[in-house]
């Protein structure tokens, strides 16, 4: 049940452009006829299957796709270079479905400077606040959504004090991947290399 639950979500996600782990879990339990289960997977076991499910029915699209987001992240980590900007999440792991956003953790000691860099550059946003961990302490992360031309974006601001401590979405979960710039620019160029002339 667990595994169909996961494979089923993971469709979802990749088919529905559903973004939210949590709501793909519970829409495929439903379907499943277990709404109750507490036996539902965890994120990790539904990203393999979301990874699993685009190489085997989306594997042209997926690539581009990845290729697309990728450049629009690395624009934006360029346009906002003074906060230590990092990738992280499906654009980082490869597993961004169609209508997935880019997310990014900005590291510096003053959240109302991103906000500032936002409204002088015209770019409407929303605002909300994120739960982490950190190390085991729980923190709220100020979060700014907006879209680009190109792109949708989720931005975490954190201290700069944070770097030194692997961040977590859950107290139980494993530590977030993220990357720099430098990176994902290597990522984009192997990309471009591999592409026929």
């Amino acid at each position: 049940m667990r595994t169909r639950i996961a494979h089923l979500a993971a469709r979802l996600m990749a088919q529905d452009g559903i973004d939210d782990f949590a709501l793909a879990k519970r829409k495929a339990a439903r379907q499943v006829g277990a709404p109750d289960t507490r036996n539902l997977p965890d994120n990790e076991e539904v990203e393999e299957a979301l990874r699993t499910y685009q190489q085997i029915y989306q594997a042209e699209e997926q690539a581009e796709r990845m290729v697309e987001l990728r450049r629009a992240a690395l624009d934006m980590m360029d346009a906002l270079s003074a906060f230590d900007p990092h990738l992280v999440g499906s654009v980082l792991s490869g597993s961004a479905g169609r209508y997935a956003e880019i997310d990014l953790h900005l590291f510096t000691d003053s959240a109302k400077e991103v906000e500032l860099f936002l409204i002088n550059r015209g770019i409407p946003f929303r605002t909300r606040e994120t739960r982490y961990w950190s190390g085991d302490e729980p923190r709220q992360a100020p979060s700014y959504e907006f879209e680009t031309d190109t792109a949708r974006f989720n931005v975490s601001v954190f201290e700069v004090r944070d770097l030194r401590q692997p961040l977590r979405a859950t107290q139980e979960g494993r530590p977030i991947e993220r990357a720099r710039r430098g990176w994902l620019a290597n990522q984009l160029g192997s990309a471009d290399a591999a592409r026929p002339r």
